[in-house]
């Protein structure tokens, strides 16, 4: 018996929209993820992009459980002495690109080298409910439904 490795050329991709309102940030990143890297599938191979085309809408509109708003940070140095700079996750959700918190946490949960990098450009996210992506006729998921924890 031989074991079946996918090519990319036998790859089928699919558009998913995933509607992000109301629903706890950590768990869809995880559903995102596994979309992306392509392991709800059969036919998943680690060293091949298998993996659908994901679009997230409402990304203004996610959950953070607890403390998270204030609590966790994102750290960055401007590169001067004494240049580092944080800004925390309720903040970014109110600021000018609110979408960043998601696409953080999808990238985190990647794995790192060219592979997750490949895979991170089929995530597209978009901070209101109106996107580019009509005419690939993308099918709904809806992540809220899959388990009652994932809205709350």
């Amino acid at each position: 018996m031989k074991t079946y490795a996918a090519k990319p050329k036998e790859v089928e991709k699919k558009w998913v929209i995933v509607d992000a309102e109301g629903v706890v940030l950590g768990r869809l990143a995880s559903i995102i993820a596994t979309r992306l890297r392509g392991k709800h599938k059969p036919s998943f191979s680690p060293h091949v992009d298998c993996g659908d085309n994901v679009v997230v809408i409402n990304a203004d509109k996610v959950r953070l459980t607890g403390n998270k708003k204030d609590a966790d940070l994102f750290f960055w140095h401007t590169g001067y002495p004494g240049g580092i700079k944080s800004r925390s996750k309720g903040q970014i959700l109110e600021g000018k690109h609110p979408e960043r918190v998601v696409e953080k946490a999808v990238e985190r949960m990647l794995p790192k080298g060219p592979m997750g990098r490949r895979v991170f450009k089929n995530l597209r996210v978009y901070p209101g409910i109106e996107h580019p992506h009509e005419a690939q006729k993308p099918e709904i998921l809806d992540v809220a439904s899959m388990n009652s924890k994932n809205k709350r």
